[in-house]
């Protein structure tokens, strides 16, 4: 015996109740097309996901559970398993039954209302059952325990064609002993996992090496359908996967790609399909294919794309203007936006000053030249000026220093969202992670932005994917990457008059900020006492810059944002 399942790895925009539905019907028209038993879409796939505090407004809720009645309508001839939030008492859902309001009639005014991460079953025109997330995740940029109400059926299985299927949400199937195992003890011989697990650099490798051991626990098949796309500083990388009972991959839909598949799934001692197996003609874009998985710094490359990609176009803007200081960041970002967005949508703004060299503006114009992008220079200088003097009687008597190398940041800053204000583009900020970290970075100046495209991107990366990028067809000029990086805001300026040299602060700040390590831990490792206790408070005192910082895209296991929350007023100070 052997089931026909379809999965829908899919891109939705948080929110766009309506515009998900249509997606959601969509693949329930091609799963009917291609003669599958069932359907399975990502966690939260009606309204998106995260829909952080929108699930505490009644009207959205009550919308998304009108959606899935409607899409209920649509499901005869296949089961459809939609994620969804639904209203949550304990033992009873509102949407059981056939009426819009359910099990749960409409929870009176006077009663808390609380509700669950939730995964409908859909079949013969309607809502047959829900299953609600038992493992809520609040680690990380996870939130789920302040927002869902926890499950308390983790057994819960359905009959699908001849089949005991077990469904379960994302978290669900990371513990060895979670709702899974209680499912496979209730006789599901078919595990089905809905899922947005958002996307760190060789998670997708992790996620699905778990996958197998779940499938090889539990005896049973395991469909896992994960969500793809970016929404705000998380990207999802797909990678949706199925797998024997034997643990072996029998489909893995690719990174960062929408995809639609059909795969027939071996039950009991059956055979696994071959890869040439298909679905019927024109029904799926792939059917028992597997996608390899992406090289280290091509994932990171295409989430950086990808996230860009649909802040950008999601919040209902087409082009993004940066500015090209002829430095390997801004280069990089240049790079990335034109093969995100395309090189009609990006503006190279180069904006020199007294202290800027003409290798850096010619590197600049020759980067937008590579890519095809608009180019155009404004010297700041006559401003800069401007500011000087009318800043000399403040000023008079006072070193010259970080204030007036600020200012030249500044007006960058300011002439890139007049642009921006006046001509839409948004602004993309090309700092770092290693800058935002030590706070090498210029509030209202270098830091302005509607998106920072390597914000949670460290120096020595930025390096490693110019130079992948470049392996592909150089765009970025050699110099640009070759040439010791400097801000120029002084003469002569080098970033190591100020910071130890990348390799070195990189390797201080992944212990430090991903690894949550100790300064004494840091030191024993190697590292020069009074150089890690530096970097460690220029780390902490850069707290109130980060909190101001645009958002980008979280490419490793901690970012700065939700990943990493620490206080902005902090008097603790580690010590070697």
């Amino acid at each position: 015996m052997a089931i026909r399942v379809a999965g829908a790895q899919v891109n939705l925009t948080v929110g766009d109740i309506e515009g998900n539905e249509r997606v959601i019907a969509g693949a329930i028209d091609k799963a009917l097309r291609a003669g599958a038993d069932v359907l399975i879409t990502p966690e939260l796939a009606l309204t998106g996901y995260p829909p952080e505090d929108l699930v505490n407004r009644e009207g959205f809720v009550r919308a998304n559970l009108a959606a899935l009645e409607r899409l209920a309508a649509r499901s005869v001839g296949v089961v459809a398993v939609v994620g969804f939030v639904d209203f949550f008492t304990e033992g009873s859902w509102a949407v059981a039954g056939s009426g819009a309001s359910g099990g749960r009639a409409a929870a009176g005014d006077s009663e808390e209302r609380a509700v669950a991460n939730a995964a409908a079953v859909l079949a013969d025109g309607e809502v047959r059952g829900a299953y609600h997330k038992v493992l809520l995740p609040s680690y990380g940029v996870f939130d789920e325990s302040r927002l869902f109400a926890a499950g308390t059926a983790p057994g819960s299985v359905w009959p699908v064609a001849g089949a005991i299927a077990g469904v379960s949400i994302c978290e669900d199937i990371w513990r060895s002993d979670g709702p899974p195992r209680s499912q496979a003890s209730n006789g599901a011989n078919l595990l089905l996992n809905m899922s947005a697990s958002p996307f760190h650099r060789g998670k997708a490798a992790e996620r699905e090496e778990m996958l197998a051991a779940r499938a090889r626990e539990t005896g049973a098949p395991v469909v896992h359908v994960n969500l793809v796309g970016g929404q705000d500083e998380l990207v999802f990388d797909g990678a949706s996967v199925v797998l024997g009972a034997d643990g072996r991959v029998l489909h893995r839909s690719p990174q960062f790609e929408e995809d639609f598949f059909v795969v027939d799934v071996p039950m009991g001692d059956e055979a696994a399909p071959t890869r040439d197996e298909a679905a019927p003609s024109g029904a799926a874009s792939s059917s028992g294919a597997v996608a390899p998985l992406l090289g280290p710094l091509e994932e990171v490359y295409e989430a950086l794309k990808t996230g860009l990609r649909d802040y950008v176009l999601k919040n209902g803007l087409d082009s993004v203007v940066i500015g090209l200081s002829g430095g390997v960041d801004s280069a990089l970002t240049a790079v990335i936006a034109a093969d995100a967005l395309g090189p009609d949508a990006v503006w190279g703004v180069a904006m020199p000053s007294r202290f800027s060299s003409q290798h850096s503006i010619d590197d600049a114009r020759s980067l937008a030249d590579n890519l095809g992008i608009r180019f155009d220079l404004i010297s700041i200088d006559d401003v800069f000026s401007a500011h000087l003097d009318s800043l000399a009687e403040v000023f008079a008597g006072a070193e010259g220093g970080v204030a007036e190398e600020n200012l030249q940041a500044r007006v960058r800053g300011a002439t890139l969202m007049a642009i921006s204000n006046k001509l839409g583009p948004l602004v993309a900020a090309t700092g770092n992670k290693s800058e935002l970290a030590v706070g090498y970075a210029t509030l209202y100046g270098d830091m302005v932005g509607g998106y920072a495209v390597l914000k949670d991107v460290f120096k020595t990366l930025v390096y490693e994917l110019a130079r992948w990028r470049n392996g592909r067809g150089e765009v970025i000029p050699a110099s640009t990457i070759e040439k010791p990086p400097s801000a120029e805001l002084r003469p002569d300026q080098k970033d190591t008059d100020s910071l130890p040299p990348y390799d070195v602060l990189d390797a201080i700040l992944e212990r430090y900020v991903e690894e949550d390590m100790g300064v004494e831990e840091i030191v024993s490792a190697g590292f020069e006492p009074d150089l890690v206790a530096r970097v460690a408070r220029m780390v902490d005192l850069a707290e109130h810059k980060r909190r101001q910082a645009a958002p980008g895209a979280k490419i490793t296991t901690k970012a700065f944002g939700k990943d990493r929350r620490l206080p902005i007023t902090n008097g603790y100070r580690p010590r070697p």
